[in-house]
């Protein structure tokens, strides 16, 4: 099969498409996907770098990738959720980056009749990462969020979840130009991430502060996140692109009774990423086929221009998901 393997680490160019990987075989209740496309993540640049590698437990440490999309070609002895010729799509700690890929079938997800591969590599890491940050923030339908970085995968995820749950969502990013484009999405108010943007939470929750932020950027906002949060609510920190060492006062934290919640996808345990597997499935996935939710994709790239697809995240402009097709 061809596949990305990295031998190596350092920039993009280092990524290259090899023939003649050896595909894996499906063990236990495994199933074997042919991938048809996956979508690039930040994990994966981190990955690449050397400063962040798989899970112990992923079938294929050396290839990276956190989500997928295909059909199920072949079944382990013990597979019996599965069907051959079943469409499918969800997240696997690595081995994404490659035209075959063993999972669990249990973590798979059935594809909506009618969803490209396209669109539906699209949507595993960045929904599901957002639907159980959401969860772990004590949203409920009609509450209030701020999200940060409102424009990434993640971000424009989280937004539609909220706004199809009748919640108000303000959001922020670097740019005006991505505050606009998420504007479509259901975005209730936005700011600037160096506007004040505590003021604009309060403001459109009545002096209250949100239910939930989801963080992105790290410590360096920790003080506003808790300014623009009402007390008793809740912050799930779900990444750190400011850097994740500061000096915070613990006492805001204490004044508003809030709870600070870290949280990752990637190195859960793979009971954990089935019983997530299997509740997204339930509630969230038959949204994509009634139309009330959709991927949200910036740029599609050939398996041949892996490393630039890595260049384009890398380079902070993209908009929603870049997917790689294989």
């Amino acid at each position: 099969m061809r596949a990305v393997v990295l031998d190596s680490k350092g920039g993009p160019e280092i990524l290259t498409v090899r023939d003649g990987v050896a595909a894996p075989e499906p063990q236990g209740e495994e199933v074997r996907v042919r991938v048809h496309a996956f979508a690039i993540n930040r994990a994966d640049v981190l990955q690449r770098r050397g400063l962040y590698p798989a899970p112990p437990d992923a079938i294929d440490k050396e290839i990276p990738g956190l989500e997928y999309a295909g059909e199920v070609e072949a079944l382990g002895p013990r597979a019996r959720m599965r069907a051959i010729g079943e469409r499918v799509f969800g997240i696997t700690g690595a081995g994404a980056y490659a035209q075959r890929l063993c999972v669990h079938e249990r973590a798979t997800m059935r594809i909506p009749d009618g969803m490209p591969f396209v669109d539906a590599a699209a949507v595993p890491e960045a929904f599901m990462t957002a639907f159980d940050a959401l969860a772990q923030g004590g949203f409920a339908p009609g509450g209030s969020v701020l999200i940060h970085a409102v424009g990434s995968g993640v971000g424009l995820a989280a937004l539609q979840l909220v706004a199809t749950a009748g919640g108000t969502a303000i959001g922020t990013s670097r740019t005006a130009e991505k505050l606009a484009r998420a504007q479509p999405y259901g975005l209730a108010a936005s700011a600037l991430l160096d506007e004040a943007w505590d003021e604009l939470a309060r403001r459109h929750t009545h002096g209250a502060g949100v239910d939930v932020v989801l963080d992105f950027i790290g410590p360096s906002v920790y003080a506003r996140n808790l300014a623009a949060l009402r007390i008793g609510g809740r912050v799930v920190q779900i990444g750190t692109l400011a850097g994740g060492k500061a000096e915070i006062e613990i006492g805001l934290l204490m004044q508003k009774r809030a709870t600070w919640i870290g949280t990752t996808l990637r190195a859960r345990p793979i009971e954990e990423k089935i019983a997530l597997a299997r509740t997204f499935e339930r509630l969230v996935v038959p949204q994509f086929g009634a139309g009330r939710l959709r991927a949200a994709i910036d740029t599609v790239y050939e398996f041949e221009q892996i490393a630039e697809a890595h260049r384009r995240m890398e380079s902070d402009r993209s908009f929603g998901k870049i997917v790689v097709k294989t």
